[in-house]
């Protein structure tokens, strides 16, 4: 709504390029891993630098989150749930790796 009250009409051409968007990238991961056209190591550095892209493609086209028009405290809030999704992972992954090494000692 605007600042009249009435509703505010959104095109669907941002959404449109989000979805290309999402799509391109998600075939790209998807066709480096079935093929193994590249060395693993490229491919894993591609398939993350995607991923990396296609958070910031939904961020802007589907949750209309921009940096420089979105308040201040969405984009604490924002990053705040991006250092817990990284302890999690990292966590995570420590302990996988723990176990693992035990397993094989």
């Amino acid at each position: 709504m605007d600042a009249s009250g009435l509703p505010v009409e959104r095109s669907i051409t941002p959404y449109l390029i989000g979805l290309g968007l999402a799509v391109v990238l998600t075939a790209i991961s998807f066709g480096l891993a079935a093929t193994g056209a590249l060395p693993r190591s490229t491919t894993l550095i591609v398939i993350a630098v995607a991923a990396v892209i296609q958070v910031l493609v939904h961020l802007r086209f589907f949750l209309h989150i921009s940096f420089s028009t979105t308040p201040r405290e969405n984009l604490i809030a924002l990053a705040f749930a991006a250092l817990l999704i990284c302890i999690m992972l990292g966590g995570s992954f420590w302990i996988m790796f723990d176990l693992y090494h035990r397993m094989m000692a």
